[in-house]
């Protein structure tokens, strides 16, 4: 039986692909946009989480730095023949 709460690998990939995509937003809206109400400063530099203004270059480049490099596959599981 299949429970009412699972989804599907595509499902799962695309609702992934949307955390990210929300992810970096947030990212550029605290860390790279500029606010006018704020006196041209960006909320993480009013809260005093950031000392700089970032760009998309420092955000891709934070995102290469954290990548890492697919690791060796293991061996297949032989089949069975029924």
């Amino acid at each position: 039986m299949v429970s009412q709460f699972e989804i599907g690998p595509r499902l799962q990939a695309f609702l992934l692909d949307h955390v990210h995509a929300l992810a970096l937003f947030f990212f550029h809206y605290n860390f790279v946009r500029q606010h006018k109400s704020l006196n041209k400063l960006t909320p993480a530099m009013a809260a005093g989480v950031a000392d700089k203004l970032w760009s998309l270059e420092d955000i891709a480049e934070k995102i290469e730095a954290d990548r890492t490099a697919p690791g060796k596959r293991g061996p297949y599981k032989k089949r069975v023949a029924a």
